[in-house]
């Protein structure tokens, strides 16, 4: 028999927590401080911050920031005591959700504790053993984990391939069809680490030769996509074929919670009978009253979209003007490509970070293939044209370096916290 903890310990924490000694602190799990913004401090140096998903610039709006304080002020963190069932429903939950389905343009809403969890649930609840699941091939983590719940069949698709979608269809509905299931399609809105769109129109028009129903994942739509922020199934002008709408507050609202739109009689369901929210307490008031305010700024101010996709064109253009390979992004979501191993990577990001203030995410192996790497920068309405500029002259620096072999020839830093401890 083996011992749980002597297999873990072994583990060294998994693919990723294996390299934690040299990495925690910088690389992974990072502090960042100041007010969040286009300008922190990183161990005690000013960074031009490129790794926030505050598309809006709503984090430190100081009417949201009013907002939180007087929901605070006035009803404290622990209100609504009790699961949503039982002691934690309020007039304002109420009213987000109606509000929010308003907005997103569908019959009703459930508000979620957290945006991760939602999804999971969402997909449990939704499918018994019998049904069939087509999905994306890039779908979210999170997307996944609830796929590795459900007890029934699933196949992939090769990622906004539509020949493979048709093929995976036909396969899932014959199947359904021997259980008497049903097929269910998830994709998402705006894929996160591409930036690209999931072809919403493509999938509901294939409901002509199909029965399915579609489930999407806009996190990083909603709010930066179609009219007014409306999300990316308003982008496509496909809303009524979008079955299920899954929208979270950690992008665009710049706080914490996620909701999930559809028929009433389906909002109800969830209701009912999503686990993770029949026995979990209710968002807190201070959170609700926030996302009021939240909805309120994106509703009647299109400009904040506006900057955002001034500051998103800039700097797109200003990478692919001058070489960068930006993938197919069609979002704020701005990958930056290279070709490299991990030392390479990690010395370049130290180079960014250290020398010219600029902080951005580093996407290496084991999360993507070896020999691949991916500087993630999150454009927001927050940044400014300087901003921008002053960020394409770094990448152009350090790009000079990269293709001299400089961070080659460098040992990787310890750069981890000292006062981290693995054991």
């Amino acid at each position: 028999m083996v011992d749980i903890f002597e297999r873990l310990e072994k583990n060294s924490g998994g693919p990723i927590g294996q390299y934690m000694q040299l990495v925690h602190g910088y690389f992974a799990f990072p502090k960042l401080e100041g007010e969040l913004g286009p300008h922190m401090r990183f161990r005690g140096k000013e960074m031009l911050n490129w790794s926030l998903n505050n598309y809006l610039g709503l984090a430190n709006h100081p009417e949201v920031r009013k907002a939180d304080a007087d929901g605070a002020a006035e009803f404290g963190m622990a209100a609504p005591m009790g699961a949503r069932m039982m002691s934690g429903q309020t007039k304002y939950h109420e009213q987000l959700e109606r509000e929010l389905a308003d907005f997103v343009g569908k019959e009703d809403a459930f508000l979620l504790n957290f945006g991760y969890q939602g999804m999971i649930s969402i997909i449990d609840c939704l499918l018994t053993p019998r049904d069939v699941v087509v999905y994306d091939a890039e779908c979210h983590a999170c997307i996944i984990d609830g796929l590795r719940m459900h007890k029934g069949k699933r196949f992939v698709y090769g990622h906004n391939n539509e020949e493979s979608l048709r093929l995976q269809l036909k396969h899932a509905t014959e199947l359904a069809e021997e259980q008497r299931g049903g097929v269910l399609v998830i994709t998402e809105g705006v894929f996160g680490m591409k930036g690209d769109l999931g072809f919403l129109d493509v999938i509901v028009k294939a409901k002509q030769d199909f029965n399915f129903r579609l489930l999407v994942d806009d996190a990083h739509g909603f709010g930066t996509m179609g009219p007014g922020g409306r999300g990316t199934a308003a982008h496509f002008n496909c809303v009524e074929g979008v079955d299920v709408l899954f929208n979270t507050f950690a992008k665009s609202m710049a706080g914490i919670g996620a909701f999930v739109c559809g028929p009433r009689w389906l909002i109800n369901l969830f209701r009912y009978n999503m686990r993770s929210q029949l026995y979990a307490k209710s968002l807190p008031m201070p959170m609700v009253i926030g996302a009021l305010k939240r909805l309120d700024l994106i509703r009647n101010h299109p400009e904040y979209q506006e900057k955002l996709w001034e500051i998103t064109r800039a700097l797109q253009s200003g990478f692919k003007e001058n070489g960068f390979d930006i993938g197919v992004t069609q979002s704020p979501v701005t990958p930056v490509y290279m070709k490299g191993g991990e030392q390479e990577g990690t010395n370049l990001i130290v180079d960014l970070r250290e020398n010219y203030g600029i902080f951005c995410s580093i996407v290496i192996y084991p999360v993507i293939p070896k020999g691949e790497i991916i500087l993630r920068v999150i454009p927001t309405a927050a940044h400014t044209l300087e901003d921008v500029e002053r960020t394409i002259t770094a990448f152009k620096a350090v790009r000079e370096k990269f293709d001299a072999g400089y961070y080659a020839s460098m040992p990787i830093p310890m750069k981890a916290d000292p006062e981290f401890k693995v054991r």
